[in-house]
């Protein structure tokens, strides 16, 4: 393949970091074409807008006749008709991972953002202090900072040294199933923390360490591993590391370690560095984030004046405890939390918050893990925070035995025998029918989901007006 003449397909162009990486391998100079079965608004028109040719669904005649290189989204599986003729015709094909790493991620500073939770609020309050610094980044995140407008930006090497990207455990792609983030060239690694996760990909949680292992076995003896030292797990994957390692914690024994955390009126605050530093955010799961994220700028020499002027301009991410609207004194928060702890740091940041009010969380248990029966003992627990719950349909359940599935039935009649007015309805119509006569002014409503549930957020805010 000729530089002139560089083309390059993406099988699966409307994923988010799909399309921001064909956006950027334009910009490069390639020839770049793509195939969905979702191409709609708004990452069509983004890759309309940059000249980027879409065709809607997956067909062996999309496939360009030249010598071309081909990406496969993780969402592709065997059986995908480009995917055949891809294999048949014996083409060049490869991960997103692996054209990050050849193409965008070599020679660079790489900040690799790790953990089961707080990945994306870290990596954003991290793009955002080297973006507000004048470090340039380029930076790639699984949300949308508001204070960055977007989720990928993909800037010229010549001028972007340094890379933030959100390190992902799950799977590379249908050929490739080591975790994405052990592509990434990482320079300095954040572990949030290690809990088990994906179940449809790992099979406990020793699997999962492991992967962390290799991860950080692959940091350079100049870069720096910054790891949650309130967490074990995290502190067991980081033994016998060639590269520096630093705790941050609330522990004594933490070498970053957090001072005076406080939590007032949705703000909290820390000492770090000798230094005070404060955060438009809730929750002790916020300050470690923001810590971490301090932390990997401090590396980078940036200093503490311009990281705490960073900090109180960050303004969150979408779907992070986002307020949707308030309707007649009720509030209705958006919340991506899926995972028992995620849900239960979020409920207790919230009740702290919103002292004084009642606390409802609705919750769809969507991902691969929380459908299924694994979380079935946590659950009751990581809702202790709530005056009542709603579980909503349980995500393909025809897809899992009855045995391995989450029972809603049963979680509904532990929170009740806890004391909590609970109950599971399968569609959004019905959990705002049944919810409804039981809300008051004051109410705080958390809609907990890694997916649309039912457009839930938008029928609530439409039926209490």
């Amino acid at each position: 393949m000729t530089d002139a003449t560089r083309r390059v397909h993406f099988l699966g162009i409307c994923g988010t970091a799909m399309g921001a990486v064909a956006v950027g391998m334009k910009e490069q100079g390639w020839i770049v074409t793509g195939s969905d079965n979702q191409a709609y608004p708004p990452m069509s028109d983004f890759l309309a807008a940059r000249g980027i040719d879409v065709s809607a669904g997956f067909r062996p005649e999309n496939l360009p006749k030249e010598e071309t290189l081909i990406v496969v989204g993780n969402a592709i599986s065997r059986g995908n008709p480009e995917v055949e003729a891809v294999l048949n015709r014996k083409l060049n094909y490869v991960s997103l991972p692996e054209v990050l790493r050849s193409h965008f991620l070599r020679g660079r500073h790489n900040i690799v953002v790790t953990g089961t939770h707080g990945k994306t609020t870290t990596t954003a309050i991290a793009a955002w202090i080297m973006e507000h610094a004048g470090l340039n980044p380029s930076y790639l995140i699984g949300g949308l900072p508001a204070n960055l407008g977007q989720g990928a930006c993909l800037r010229d090497p010549s001028n972007s040294r340094h890379f933030v990207i959100e390190g992902d455990e799950y799977d590379t792609a249908f050929f490739d199933k080591r975790s994405k983030f052990l592509h990434y060239l990482p320079e300095l690694v954040v572990v949030n923390n290690i809990e088990f996760d994906h179940a449809d990909i790992f099979d406990n949680l020793e699997a999962i360490k492991l992967s962390f292992r290799r991860l950080l076995n692959v940091v350079p003896s100049e870069g720096l591993i910054l790891i949650n030292g309130d967490d074990q797990n995290c502190i067991d994957v980081s033994q016998n590391c060639q590269a520096p390692i630093v705790e941050v914690g609330f522990s004594e024994n933490a070498g970053n370690r957090i001072l005076h955390p406080w939590q007032k009126d949705g703000r909290s605050g820390f000492e770090l560095f000798g230094e005070k530093f404060e955060i438009p955010m809730s929750g002790e799961f916020n300050i470690r984030n923001a810590a971490m994220a301090v932390s990997a700028a401090h590396f980078y020499g940036v200093s503490t004046k311009v990281i705490r002027e960073a900090l109180l301009a960050f303004q969150g991410i979408k779907r992070r405890q986002e307020v949707r609207g308030v309707v007649g004194g009720i509030t209705i928060i958006d919340d991506f939390g899926h995972h028992p702890t995620a849900i239960r740091q979020t409920l207790e940041g919230l009740a702290h918050q919103y002292a004084g009010s009642r606390l409802w969380a609705l919750f769809e248990p969507r991902s691969n893990t929380t459908r299924r029966s694994i979380f079935q003992e946590e659950f009751p627990k990581a809702f202790a925070a709530a005056h009542g719950v709603v579980i909503g349909e349980v995500n393909r359940a025809a897809d899992l035995a009855s045995t391995e599935r989450l029972d809603a039935e049963r979680l509904v009649a532990d929170l009740q025998q806890l004391g909590k007015p609970s109950f599971h309805e399968p569609s959004a119509d019905r959990i705002i029918e049944k919810l409804r006569p039981q809300l008051q002014k004051g109410d705080v409503l958390v809609v907990l989901s890694n997916g649309a549930f039912d457009g839930l957020h938008v029928k609530l805010l439409a039926a209490l007006a």
